[in-house]
């Protein structure tokens, strides 16, 4: 599931041939909305926490696990830059989530310090490696 990335996980995921028999989908969810409406992230966290936040990464992971029916799932939301940041927030934080059935879960929170594309370049690079950590611990 992403937010601030705009499906570019999702993009490198489908760039590797074959990757059709295993990778199910990709929730692009930019509005708060999508996220409730998609994923089932609560209206309640986003009041509390706001959209970038470890508790909608997480309630975004664990939707995205369900709306496929998935293993594994990873979510990202953020504020890529080079505005939308707080002395709170940042431009550039980043919160990710894995959440996967067999229980294990997994979040990071970045700051990345490079422009729009970088930031989101390097928030889908870490994405894909906490899938692959995963994969490789599996």
């Amino acid at each position: 599931a992403e937010s601030c990335t705009g499906g570019l996980v999702g993009h490198l995921i489908t760039e590797i041939p074959g990757s059709s028999g295993w990778f199910l989908g990709c929730a692009g969810v930019y509005s708060n909305a999508a996220k409730e409406r998609l994923l089932g992230v609560q209206h309640a966290t986003l009041l509390a926490h706001g959209a970038v936040s470890a508790e909608v990464a997480q309630q975004m992971a664990q939707g995205a696990l369900s709306l496929y029916g998935a293993d594994v799932a990873v979510a990202i939301t953020g504020i890529a830059g080079p505005g939308g940041g707080t002395a709170e927030k940042p431009s550039g934080l980043v919160h990710l989530h894995l959440s996967a059935t067999d229980g294990s879960q997994r979040a990071e929170r970045v700051v990345w310090t490079l422009d729009r594309r970088g930031n989101k370049l390097l928030s889908a690079q870490l994405a894909l490696q906490m899938l692959w950590e995963f994969g490789v611990r599996s």
